[in-house]
């Protein structure tokens, strides 16, 4: 009998609840571990430390080198010929959103459902090695990633330690709404509307009542390439991202904005955004404050080549493709002007668990993979507010600890066979 797909979805969630429990009372945090590899990555100066060990007691990093304490009663674990390096960090993922017609996800699947879905999406992100993410937007399900978040922390699921924004923030006939539906069936946009500052303020309050740990917003859509030319509407003004940024800082949190052209980008640099996520195209202006800011570019490789892959029609491919191009273009132009790189790779319309490949384009177009892996991690520390407890191995940083095959600096495309994940301490996979 073919079981419904919100059933299986339930039948997983509730192994992945066991599985979690499993994990935590197997390594618990009674006694220390040792993890011992071939290898072992020293992120800040791209340094490849042989062998590697490091020494865990409870969800702490106690000490790191070729050889550490093997204190009494430690669990030695054996890597073999692998090497260690911090949990992977995804800065834009979208654990509500699964592959499929996005936009029709909010009008036939419930908020309880995606929910459950969401929660297996955090378990696949774990399982292939990313141990913190940033959720950009729940696409109509309102705050619910609060629920994910909240659970994951108390131990309840398992999934990466999370930043959420709740609902992404849009203007009426926006990016996020339901655009190219019947308007007489008043089919709500998966963001929610504020079309100026005063609407703004209040849904940043709302937002953050609600929980979230930033505010995303719409800033630029639809997209188009016409000659060759790349160009996209902008939906706030900088006085009007200046209002957002102001009220979110009000509160000590951020906004991150998609954004994906001028003047748009600009607009959002001028304001004072953290983020610039897409970033097709940047002047040399909006490159030159975002420089001097330090203001990440999160290039989003992954979802374009995704979508270029699977267009539903040859020329939408095609035209996926040209978008792709021009993006690698426009990247080597702000790796030169030196502006500030993180890692994220848009998962959720295409699936969780398999977003190891951004850091292979970002390679492919451009950087080493010490660059890309300084970018995911010691960048995308700094993105998510937690730098000096995540992305780097070092004593007093939380154990988020990974093993993949084969050496990273050298091949990036080992990250996409990760074959041990520690979080908190907490041993997930092995």
């Amino acid at each position: 009998m073919k079981m419904p797909r919100y059933f299986a979805a339930l039948a997983a969630f509730l192994l992945a609840c066991t599985f979690v429990a499993a994990a935590q009372s197997q390594t618990g945090a009674d006694h220390p571990i040792v993890l011992h590899a071939a290898r072992l990555l020293e992120v800040e100066s791209g340094r490849i430390v042989k062998p590697g060990e490091v020494l865990v007691q409870g969800e702490r990093i106690v000490e790191v080198g070729s050889k550490v304490a093997h204190p009494a009663g430690a669990e030695i674990i054996d890597l073999g010929d692998t090497t260690l390096l911090p949990g992977l960090i995804d800065a834009h993922v979208h654990l509500f959103l699964h592959p499929g017609a996005e936009d029709l996800q909010t009008v036939e699947e419930s908020v309880p459902q995606r929910t459950i879905l969401a929660t297996l999406a955090a378990r696949a992100d774990l399982m292939a090695g990313f141990t913190a993410e940033r959720d950009m937007g729940t696409e109509g399900a309102g705050s619910a990633d609060t629920a994910v978040r909240n659970a994951i922390d108390q131990g309840l699921v398992p999934g990466p330690r999370l930043r959420i924004s709740g609902n992404a923030v849009d203007i009426l006939g926006g990016h996020e709404d339901a655009n190219h539906f019947n308007p007489t069936q008043h089919v709500l946009s998966n963001a929610t509307y504020a079309n100026n500052p005063a609407e703004l303020v209040a849904v940043i309050r709302e937002q953050l009542k609600e929980g979230a740990d930033f505010i995303k917003i719409y800033e630029t859509g639809p997209d188009v390439i016409r000659d060759g030319r790349f160009s996209t509407i902008y939906q706030y003004t900088e006085a009007e991202l200046k209002a957002a940024v102001d009220e979110a800082a009000r509160s000590g949190k951020h906004v991150a904005v998609h954004a994906t052209g001028e003047p748009g980008t600009l607009y959002a640099a001028q304001a004072g955004v953290v983020s610039i996520d897409h970033a097709n195209q940047l002047s040399d202006e909006t490159m030159r404050i975002m420089r001097e800011k330090q203001i990440f570019a999160v290039p989003t490789f992954t979802i374009f080549e995704y979508f270029s892959e699977h267009a539903q029609s040859p020329e939408q491919g095609a035209r996926d493709r040209q978008m792709l191009d021009l993006h690698a273009i426009e990247f080597h132009k702000q790796l030169a002007a030196g502006v500030p790189m993180a890692v994220g790779s848009d998962v959720g319309p295409f699936p969780h668990g398999t977003q190891a490949r951004e850091l292979e384009l970002m390679v492919k177009y451009g950087m080493t993979p010490i660059a890309a892996l300084q970018a995911d991690l010691l960048n995308g520390a700094k993105l998510l507010g937690w730098q000096g407890q995540i992305g780097e191995l070092k004593p007093g940083y939380l154990a988020d600890v990974i093993a993949v095959p084969g050496n990273p600096s050298e091949d990036i495309s080992v990250l996409e066979k990760v074959s041990f994940v520690m979080k908190d301490g907490v041993v997930y996979r092995r």
